[in-house]
């Protein structure tokens, strides 16, 4: 089967119906008038020999080779973008676009330190930034839909390459005039599991609190979960009980008019370390590194030294 007639901005056109199940919302998200991406997808699928979707009145469905196709379309893309970063200036440090993601538990709180040093450092740099689970984050990476992520360790992807950047400590947040606040020092041991709140399930933190909190990942008879961070902050305000708070999320210590009261673990804090992970086969390594000390420097400073301050990586 020859490749004359079928282009890269066909494929396109595929990858954007398959994800939208829709092909007016496809075609406007490609710029195109809904006939001519119609018209286009007609001809690569006869040119493919095989139906892609299974056009339903409005539905849209893939048929049963739909999905492969799509999937090798995704690839085919992902190739043809990374020839365009090839020829890039490998001499001008992370310009043009960059897909920047981090866990929903540290993007908000970490991205207002970092933006005005990277735009510093990467002038030319046209950064879009996002934010989920650490699963779609990887899975967005893998595909080619993001370029880098900030994530907690451990990572467990052969084809990503991943660069701690800094320790960030976790601190005690309970209730004003919670028993917990009677003791002087706290640590881990100190804290009665019945009072623990979560994040809902795919969190990473969530599976980070269980662990450190002794309950062997349990979570039977915990009922009270928090769809966020911040639902979770109010819900402790609240004195339903209390969490672990990363550092940066702790703030200056928004204490929702002193219904919070934060708490440094002593003497040896438990936390996460965080990382910058990309796809190992892709070109920019030695400007991913460039980013990831800019990363680094930026989110040191957010914090003053002290035992909730973050920690490079020892």
């Amino acid at each position: 089967m020859s490749l004359a007639g079928i282009s890269l901005r066909d494929l396109e056109y595929l990858v954007a119906v398959a994800d939208l199940r829709h092909f007016g919302n496809a075609a406007a998200q490609c710029g195109v008038s809904q006939p001519a991406l119609s018209g286009q997808i007609r001809k690569l699928e006869d040119r493919l020999r095989t139906p892609v979707f299974e056009r339903a009145g409005k539905k849209v469905l893939m048929t049963a080779r739909g999905d492969a196709l799509v999937a090798q379309a995704r690839h085919v893309l992902t190739e043809a973008r990374r020839l365009m970063e090839l020829a890039r200036d490998l001499n001008e440090p992370l310009s043009g676009r960059l897909g920047l993601s981090a866990i929903q538990t540290l993007g908000p709180y970490l991205f207002p330190h970092v933006l005005r040093p990277l735009r510093d450092c990467f002038p030319k740099l046209d950064l879009t930034l996002g934010e989920g689970r650490t699963d779609e984050l990887l899975g967005s990476l893998r595909d080619g839909r993001i370029d880098a992520a900030l994530v907690a360790l451990p990572v467990k992807e052969r084809s990503l390459t991943v660069e701690p950047l800094f320790f960030e400590p976790f601190v005690l947040a309970h209730p004003a005039g919670h028993p917990l606040g009677n003791s002087s020092a706290i640590t881990i041991a100190d804290l009665p599991a019945a009072d623990l709140m979560l994040l809902e399930e795919g969190h990473c933190l969530r599976d980070q609190a269980l662990a450190l909190c002794g309950t062997g990942g349990s979570t039977a008879g915990r009922s009270r979960h928090a769809t966020s961070l911040e639902t979770l902050r109010h819900m402790v305000a609240a004195g339903a009980g209390y969490t672990l708070m990363p550092a940066l999320a702790a703030g200056e210590g928004d204490t929702l008019g002193g219904l919070i009261v934060y708490r440094p673990f002593t003497p040896d804090p438990p936390g996460r370390m965080i990382a910058l992970s990309w796809r190992s086969s892709d070109p920019r390594t030695a400007q991913f590194r460039l980013l990831a000390d800019c990363l680094t420097d930026a989110a040191l400073k957010a914090r003053a030294p002290g035992p909730t301050g973050l920690r490079l990586p020892s």
